[in-house]
């Protein structure tokens, strides 16, 4: 089946320049001007991931991107005309698994959309098998059906954040560089200016995991090295 792609954005013109490089790729796309239109989309509408402006007329792309968040965990990339870092520190932090900044080209977004939705139904295929869960210290992750438990109660992480937490798992009582988590999650070459798109996500999975910076209890931080978790 055909992946579903959800377009927000208020720029009529550059949606559709969008629809027509995805279309070439056979996915299915709907369109949206506004935020308020997205949501109302969403009631019958189930993407496989949702490609969102920041600046939107009435509810903007920060506001719509919590709002998704609150239900569902599809990825999500965000666009900006602005290059602003604290934009993009915004959007990680909200739950965007990407940003990129507008204009941009056409042949990198589908690369994302695609590296995005490779992820994404990974943690969802159907085949089971032992290696697909890892269970330790009260967390359970099954990369079958995406999800991760922590004392029984699921966590809603984000393809991203999962991905994450499932690289550092499988590599528990070794410190994972920053930049092999990027090359890995990501699936890109890693610059010294995504050291912040990790440093969020750490962050925001923190924060699910109850865990703390200072005294971690499952994510511990080796400064000028990258991160690690405890067998």
């Amino acid at each position: 089946m055909n992946s579903t792609i959800l377009i927000v954005d208020a720029e009529r013109e550059y949606a559709e320049y969008i629809e027509l490089f995805l279309k070439n790729e056979n996915y299915s796309i709907h369109k949206c001007d506004t935020a308020e239109e997205a949501l109302r989309c969403l009631d019958s509408v189930r993407p496989d991931l949702a490609i969102m402006d920041v600046t939107l007329p009435g509810m903007d792309g920060f506001a719509l991107c919590r709002h998704i968040r609150e239900t569902s965990y599809f990825p999500i990339i965000m666009l900006s005309a602005r290059d602003e870092e604290i934009d993009r520190i915004t959007a990680l932090a909200l739950g965007a698994d990407d940003y990129l900044t507008k204009p941009c080209r056409p042949l990198e977004l589908v690369a994302r959309v695609k590296a995005q939705l490779r992820r994404y139904t990974t943690y969802n295929r159907d085949p089971q098998q032992e290696d697909d869960k890892i269970v330790f210290a009260g967390l359970l992750l099954n990369r079958n059906s995406h999800e991760c438990f922590l004392n029984g109660n699921l966590l809603p992480l984000t393809p991203t954040e999962f991905s994450i937490l499932w690289l550092l798992s499988e590599n528990r009582g070794q410190v994972v560089s920053s930049e092999k988590l990027f090359q890995e999650v990501w699936g890109e070459k890693y610059y010294s200016h995504n050291t912040n798109t990790v440093m969020v996500h750490i962050r925001n999975l923190r924060e699910k995991l109850n865990d703390s910076a200072e005294s971690p209890t499952y994510i511990k931080t080796v400064r000028g090295v990258g991160y690690k978790m405890d067998p």
